[in-house]
């Protein structure tokens, strides 16, 4: 039987999501440590970072350990109609580390919806994302928004590639000065620029995001603002519900992603732990006619944590030398144990082991 003690935070959290995941029928997906160079390279603007760890196979063909899932995924799934592929995963996959500028071998669980997947397939993704952090912290919250709604927006006010990129970007950083600039030098009217610096400030508790969206967008048909009411409807009945907001600056590739985005963050982390969405887009560019959504948990951030040792390496350090017998330093050791204490038996205080408590031994002889 396993001690849950004695694993790491993201540890305890690859259990506990296995078990989620499995109650709502997603089944475990396994794949190799590395894929054809080629398919990464295809899509390096899919991927976090376009820095790749390649070499070559016996056969001189060029592979890559791999840096994303969700590629694999798609590449090694097939079109079937009227059927969905629900799976998860658990997979080590290799980056390079923000705070270290070097590759890293990172734990990365997460869930994949592909095929014939519709409103009720985002609700459940959106919800398990929220279930999945409620197993992680108690601290957490979910930022939710639909490119569907910007997208709209965007196109009917330029249909200049770069505003839009540019936009988009501006968006996310909620930059609206800078966004009114931009609107000014591609000489958007009054009105458009207005609605679109407006997003910037739309975020917040979903039913007051839901009613400024109506008021914004007064006259405009925007069928992806009725599908995100439906949802958030839908997620008024989970214990989760206020932990789910609306933020359109979450934006993501509209090359491909679609719908629905989102992102979560627990207490501890600054940095996002989560992030998902909709990549239909991703589908087609793999000449897939289904529809997709997931997300994937970055489980090396969970190492920042504080588990509930507090820090603490083992309760106990236990201090002999050679004047103890073995005997008594296996008798003690075992009593500390059975009292379901944690013991390191020590002929010197390790300097960098972090204990409660110090037994020593050598004061009894």
């Amino acid at each position: 039987m396993i001690d849950i003690n004695i694993l790491k935070t993201e540890e305890k959290a690859v259990f506990s999501l296995r078990t989620l995941y499995s109650k709502y029928g997603y089944l475990p997906f396994k794949m190799s440590k590395f894929e054809e160079y080629e398919l990464y390279m295809r899509n390096k603007d899919f991927l976090v970072s376009d820095r790749i760890i390649s070499f070559n196979d016996t056969n001189g063909k060029l592979l890559a350990l791999k840096p994303d899932v969700t590629l694999s995924i798609i590449k090694n799934g097939e079109d079937a109609l009227n059927t969905k592929q629900k799976v998860y995963y658990d997979e080590n996959v290799y980056r390079v580390s923000e705070n270290t500028n070097q590759f890293k071998e990172i734990m990365q669980t997460g869930l994949e919806c592909i095929g014939d997947i519709d409103l009720y397939d985002i609700y459940e993704v959106l919800s398990l994302a929220a279930k999945s952090l409620s197993l992680i912290s108690d601290e957490f919250f979910i930022e939710v928004s639909h490119l569907g709604i910007l997208s709209d927006i965007l196109d009917s006010i330029s249909g200049d590639r770069r505003f839009k990129e540019n936009a988009l970007k501006l968006i996310s950083q909620k930059n609206a000065h800078d966004l009114k600039r931009l609107c000014d030098s591609f000489a958007v009217n009054e009105s458009d620029a207005e609605l679109l610096c407006s997003l910037v400030s739309v975020y917040g508790e979903r039913n007051s995001v839901i009613s400024k969206l109506n008021e914004l967008l007064k006259g405009r048909n925007c069928p992806a603002l009725s599908e995100l009411e439906a949802i958030s409807q839908m997620i008024e009945k989970n214990a989760e519900s206020d932990r789910i907001i609306f933020d359109f600056s979450v934006v993501s590739d509209m090359n491909y992603y679609n719908g629905i985005v989102f992102k979560g963050f627990v207490n501890g982390i600054s940095e996002s732990v989560l992030k998902g969405g909709q990549y239909d887009n991703l589908m087609r560019k793999f000449k897939r006619n289904s529809k997709a959504i997931g997300f994937a948990i970055y489980l090396d951030l969970l190492e920042r944590l504080n588990d509930s040792k507090n820090g603490v390496d083992v309760d106990i350090v236990l201090l002999y030398n050679d004047k103890v017998s073995e005997k008594s330093v296996c008798e003690r050791v075992c009593a500390l144990i059975n009292e379901g204490k944690t013991v390191s038996a020590e002929k010197s205080i390790p300097e960098r082991l972090k204990f409660k408590e110090i037994i020593d031994l050598r004061e009894e002889n």
